[in-house]
């Protein structure tokens, strides 16, 4: 069973202490889908300078990638100018987006690269910052430990 998408989730949470009235109110959740799709055309044309500038300057930054491990922004940034390769082309599916107030976001999305039948795992948490949205923890794996085969 696929996941609801956005239009089908209720505007209302019920999440303790977080007002009802603002999840997914949808100004901010069309701010954040933007920047979203701005790191994933970053992502795919290997544009390393924009994917360092949208994570989180903050040793609190954690990013869990399908074969490495960066806590901090230092050691993502350093990720990112020195091992990550350009990410193949790929479609998203059944990407949620969820806003949490004006501040607060996740998107979450399944990607299949082209030409394989392999599906990825992608959960971002972002946060509103003094400089924009920025992404404070992600995690990246392949549905079931399957990999894309070469």
């Amino acid at each position: 069973m696929a996941p609801p998408t956005v239009a089908q989730l209720s505007p209302v949470g019920t999440i303790p202490g977080v007002d009802e009235r603002r999840v997914n109110d949808p100004a901010v959740v069309a701010e954040l889908q933007a920047v979203f799709e701005r790191y994933e055309r970053a992502l795919v044309a290997n544009d390393v300078e924009t994917l360092v500038e949208l994570f989180r300057d903050a040793p609190e930054t954690v990013r869990y990638g399908i074969d490495d491990v960066q806590h901090g922004h230092a050691e993502v940034a350093t990720f990112r100018r020195t091992e990550a390769q350009a990410t193949m082309p790929r479609r998203l599916l059944d990407t949620v987006i969820t806003t949490f107030g004006d501040d607060v976001g996740i998107a979450d999305t399944l990607f299949v690269p082209d030409g394989s039948d392999a599906v990825g795992r992608q959960s971002q948490t972002w946060v509103r910052t003094d400089v924009g949205w920025r992404v404070v923890s992600a995690h990246v794996s392949w549905l079931g430990g399957r990999a894309p085969t070469s």
